[in-house]
């Protein structure tokens, strides 16, 4: 398990970049149904995720949790990310978008692959978003980002339903869509003709399209007046070229999970 001496640095990037790119951790900050007079939440949690996007083997992160929203516009979330409502009508939202999105080490890599496939550093995503409130419990949304250091597209379609309250636990189901443009394709899933000739195995330079779908349940259980512990599981497939990658194919799965805990402060 990594216990990051950088703690810091995922507090700072969290407030300042927003929370985890889609397809990758998620918390229960989705949750429908919670109790509307404690929407803020602080506090740390460990996040279950692939070692790198398509990969079989997964690693153990610590990480804080904040979901806070500030004069009804501005949501810090560790995992919806950064967002200005500059619409904010009654059912209509939408405004400025902001993303942290997981890399890859060379140790995440593992020894087949590492020193032969690119090691990928954590990045800052910009955009915007539209959500649509159905009702109180039902809504659908898009982002649509772009990596501020290089050339990557993000597109993520999503759409978010309230399950029955079971007494005081609250949880809710969200389907995901997400897509890339093909420089992100390629910088997660794409082999240049020197490393797979390395590999033995087909270069592959993807093109843009749908990266994976992904059924996520969020819930949350208080744990007195301002305790409670959240946690998500988030089930996805890879799609089109992410999943016809030989890194895929070969090294990896199409299947990715991802679970995450944590305990948080309410307020």
């Amino acid at each position: 398990m990594r216990f990051p001496g950088r703690i810091t640095h995922w507090l700072l990037t969290a407030l300042l970049g927003g929370g985890l790119l889609a397809g990758a951790p998620s918390y229960a900050d989705d949750v429908q149904g919670a109790d509307d007079s404690l929407p803020n939440m602080l506090g740390v949690g460990v996040i279950h995720l692939p070692r790198w996007q398509g990969a079989r083997v997964h690693r153990d992160q610590l990480a804080p949790y904040i979901e806070v929203e500030l004069d009804d516009r501005l949501t810090l979330s560790t995992d919806d990310g950064v967002t200005l409502d500059l619409i904010h009508a009654e059912r209509l939202h939408g405004g400025l978008f902001g993303n942290y999105q997981w890399g890859r080490s060379r140790e995440d890599l593992g020894s087949r692959l590492g020193g032969i496939v690119n090691s990928l550093s954590p990045r800052l995503n910009a955009g915007g978003y539209v959500e649509y409130d159905l009702n109180k419990a039902q809504n659908l949304g898009v982002t649509l980002s772009h990596d501020t250091q290089g050339a990557g597209v993000y597109l993520n379609m999503y759409a978010v339903t309230g399950l029955p309250p079971l007494g005081s636990y609250q949880h809710s189901l969200q389907l995901q869509l997400q897509s890339m443009n093909g420089p992100a394709m390629r910088r997660f899933f794409g082999l240049t003709p020197a490393q797979a000739t390395q590999l033995g195995v087909n270069a592959w330079r993807p093109g843009a399209g749908a990266q994976q779908m992904a059924l996520e349940y969020d819930a949350m259980i208080p744990l007195g007046d301002s305790l409670a512990a959240v946690f998500s599981l988030n089930f996805a497939r890879l799609l089109g070229d992410a999943a016809d990658s030989p890194l895929v194919r070969y090294y990896g799965s199409p299947y990715q999970f991802t679970g995450s805990l944590a305990l948080v402060y309410r307020f």
